[in-house]
């Protein structure tokens, strides 16, 4: 496996664990990574190893808030529910070509309800949607339901979200005439085997809506850019979101010309070239928060306070570390 870019916590472990899958004629695995340190991963994999404990359990009823948002915008009909059930639950051996057709005919309505929605109010119900699928897909795990209305209105949600209109990235950053890569280094840093502790106790935080486990002091601060925008924009931003916000910060904070810069410059100055960093650092990040990443480069006013909490973030980091 190749790796070239940053890994850590679940995330780390759900990418490297692809090795262990099976295959004929297999008989050993080898990571080659670009970005991470081997300590990086042994503390992503360490709460995993021999004895986990869950030091909470998930609130069920997060669902039935989240479903009761959703009815509140009068998009989603249980009449249309019902209807699509009735085929989408069908045995296999009942089922025929025009049933297909059928369940997008009665996802159909709902799309054109969202339509006639204000930009703003798109946003909050999509948001709240990816929420309630999220949260319902996990929950389904590790516990019986017997509401069979909400898995009926789980599984018209998951053909909802593939159909609600989505804006397209590919355009605003189409760089092929722009760059071209002209050489390259290759060079071997180190090698080495990652060996995790045995007879090691490890505590997990329950799933909240998207499940990232913060801890209270990291979270407290995380919580601050998400009241921000949750009160000015009327978002409804997640623990998961506070996590992307969180990866932007540290990668921030880990360049390296942005900490020389940050020396030096008073932070009117230091502004300059942390709007470029900023950007590339976002674009490196896109695919893991669609709404956020949209919601940046989209919309100026929540693009800037966005970036002017940041800047504050990290200049403040920088400057700290150097006193």
């Amino acid at each position: 496996m190749y790796v070239d870019k940053k890994l850590s916590g679940v995330k780390a472990v759900q990418t490297l664990s692809r090795l262990n899958r099976t295959c004929p004629g297999k008989e050993d695995t080898f990571v080659l990574d670009f970005a991470n340190d081997e300590q990086q991963i042994i503390d992503a994999f360490q709460p995993y190893y021999e004895q986990t404990t869950l030091i909470a359990t998930t609130d069920p009823n997060r669902l039935y808030d989240l479903k009761n948002r959703l009815d509140g915008y009068q998009i989603i009909w249980l009449s249309e529910v019902d209807a699509f059930a009735k085929i989408f639950f069908k045995s296999q051996d009942k089922l025929n070509k025009r049933d297909q057709g059928r369940l997008h005919s009665f996802i159909d309505p709902a799309v054109d309800r969202f339509k006639g929605l204000s930009e703003e109010q798109q946003d909050e119900f999509k948001n709240s949607l990816t929420a309630f699928i999220r949260l319902y897909a996990f929950l389904s795990q590790i516990m019986p339901f017997v509401d069979a209305e909400l898995e009926k209105f789980y599984a018209f949600a998951r053909l909802l979200q593939t159909k609600l209109p989505k804006l397209s990235q590919n355009e605003a950053f189409k760089l092929t005439d722009e760059v071209a890569l002209e050489y390259y280094r290759l060079q071997k840093i180190r090698e080495g085997q990652i060996v995790l502790e045995k007879s090691i106790e490890s505590c997990l935080q329950p799933i909240t809506e998207a499940g990232i486990p913060r801890d209270k002091e990291e979270q407290a601060k995380l919580s601050e850019i998400i009241d921000i925008l949750n009160k000015r924009f009327r978002t409804d931003f997640t623990e998961a979101d506070k996590y992307f916000f969180s990866q932007i910060e540290e990668a921030l904070v880990q360049d390296k010309t942005l900490s020389q810069q940050a020396k030096s410059n008073s932070i009117q100055n230091f502004k300059y070239g942390f709007e470029d960093v900023f950007l590339t650092k976002l674009i490196e990040r896109m695919d893991l928060n669609q709404d956020i990443f949209t919601k940046i480069i989209d919309f100026k006013d929540f693009g800037e306070v966005v970036k002017d909490w940041m800047l504050r973030k990290v200049y403040t980091r920088l400057t700290q570390e150097f006193s």
